[in-house]
């Protein structure tokens, strides 16, 4: 077998080939390569949907109010034999680009199941039993204030749900001083937090429920199941099944996003073929220092079914769901008027949302996680303090992209209670972030930060 260059070779062969974003042409140097290094960085996701969500609010309360609206209500019309659609572009984006960041949802939490941390009882025992109470709490503190029967009282949904990519982003920010069972933690318990959030919008925000076009749905999702036994493995097939799949639910009345889920929990979790089949072909195919078209061919296939789908698809869409679908969802649903932004904390609806989220979230988490310590159900993430448990608490509290989603389906005849709720969400997600950071700085003052990960793997191209 040939022997491999070492690094400095591999490097000099990339910056002397045909990557743009590698050569000394000044558009390379000036925007290619600081754009690049930018979406590498951990916390740059959370960047573009703080941006975003800013850019909204100024647009709504700027003199060119009108055109934000009028543009978010600019009607769609999809019209292809049997399916006809005629949707605002607002809904468009809620209903049909969202699909892709549930999507993604769905296949983390699957590959947590079978390859993660969800995999070992033990191990996801105590983000579990947080997340159970960082959603319980929340939600009794806001009917506690929205009793049944009132008016506000279908958004106790609102409060109980985690924006996994502000979270990990605050982390970023932080950087090494957090430690890694600690990011662990506080994602586990996101995931569990977003199956919760799943669970209570598939059960409770579903209305007018069409069973033949439900049935519909689940015979589609039957045949990706078979199609799986078959060993078909035609990328289109399932996508024309995922969009059927999609439009079944937008037309049965359980919200059209949990196709998205539904379509990520059944992709294959485990590769198809053992990454040994592939080392050996590839040792033989290089064996002569010569690649003809059908060994490139084979060995292509090789490499990419040794690495399971559902980690080809989240490496493939997890920037898509992070840099544009999370973006544009903040655009659209964020702008909202601050002029009653004082009502936030004397109506019922944004105070049950500002103490869920900042109150509730932390109190949940933290005295669940100690009633399941105390009783020897889990045990605290190494290195990992009560103090630093207390903030991770309050970084759960950021609702942000999930709550805003859900208000729109608490109040889907009500104006004003939806705008007051989204700028309760915004308020509170802000000063949840903000008293995260506070605390984590503070449980970590006399912690030495980890070394960075040695990431040159990073600088080849994929």
């Amino acid at each position: 077998m040939a022997t491999p260059p070492d690094r400095s070779r591999l490097d000099d062969l990339w910056r002397a080939g045909p990557v743009y974003s590698a050569s000394d042409k000044p558009l390379a140097r000036l925007v290619a390569r600081p754009v690049r290094e930018f979406l590498r960085v951990e916390a740059s996701g959370s960047i573009l949907l703080l941006i975003a969500a800013a850019a909204a609010l100024v647009w709504a309360n700027s003199p060119w109010a009108s055109s934000y609206d009028s543009l978010w209500h600019t009607h769609l019309v999809l019209d292809v034999g049997p399916l006809h659609l005629d949707e605002s572009l607002q809904h468009w984006v809620n209903d049909a680009l969202m699909v892709i960041f549930f999507f993604v949802v769905g296949l983390e939490i699957k590959y947590e199941l079978v390859n993660g941390d969800l995999r070992d009882p033990r191990t996801a025992a105590l983000p579990i039993v947080a997340a159970v109470g960082g959603m319980v709490v929340p939600a009794g503190i806001y009917l506690a204030l929205n009793p049944p029967g009132s008016e506000g009282s279908a958004g106790w949904g609102i409060p109980m749900a985690t924006d996994i990519a502000f979270a990990v982003g605050v982390l970023g920010v932080l950087g090494r001083r957090i430690p890694s069972a600690a990011r662990l933690f506080l994602l586990t318990l996101a995931i569990v937090d977003d199956i919760g959030a799943i669970l209570v919008i598939a059960v409770f925000y579903t209305s007018d429920l069409s069973l033949t076009w439900l049935a519909i749905a689940l015979g589609l999702l039957a045949a990706m199941v078979v199609a799986r036994v078959l060993r078909v493995w035609t990328v289109v097939v399932y996508a024309l099944l995922g969009v059927g799949v999609w439009f079944a639910l937008l037309e049965s009345g359980v919200h059209a996003t949990l196709a998205g889920v539904a379509i990520g929990l059944l992709a294959p979790a485990r590769p198809l073929l053992k990454e040994e089949v592939s080392r050996e072909y590839a040792g033989e195919a290089l064996r002569d220092r010569h690649l003809d078209p059908d060994e490139l061919a084979r060995l292509r296939f090789l490499l990419k079914e040794s690495v399971s789908v559902v980690e080809r698809l989240i490496s493939t869409l997890h920037p898509v769901s992070a840099y544009v679908v999370l973006p544009v969802f903040a655009l659209a649903n964020a702008g909202v008027e601050l002029g009653a932004i004082g009502e936030v904390f004397t109506e019922p609806v944004g105070l049950g949302i500002v103490l869920g989220l900042v109150l509730g979230k932390p109190v949940g988490i933290v005295v669940t996680s100690f009633i399941a310590v105390r009783l020897g159900i889990a045990k605290l993430p190494e290195d990992t303090s009560w103090p630093m448990v207390v903030g991770l608490g309050a970084v759960a509290g950021i609702g942000f992209t999930v709550s805003i989603f859900i208000a729109g389906l608490s109040f889907p005849g009500s104006d004003l209670l939806t705008e007051e709720a989204k700028i309760a969400i915004l308020l509170a997600s802000v000063i949840a972030a903000i008293v995260g950071v506070v605390l984590l700085l503070m449980s970590t003052s006399g912690r030495v930060e980890e070394p960075a990960e040695d990431r040159s793997d990073e600088s080849l191209p994929a």
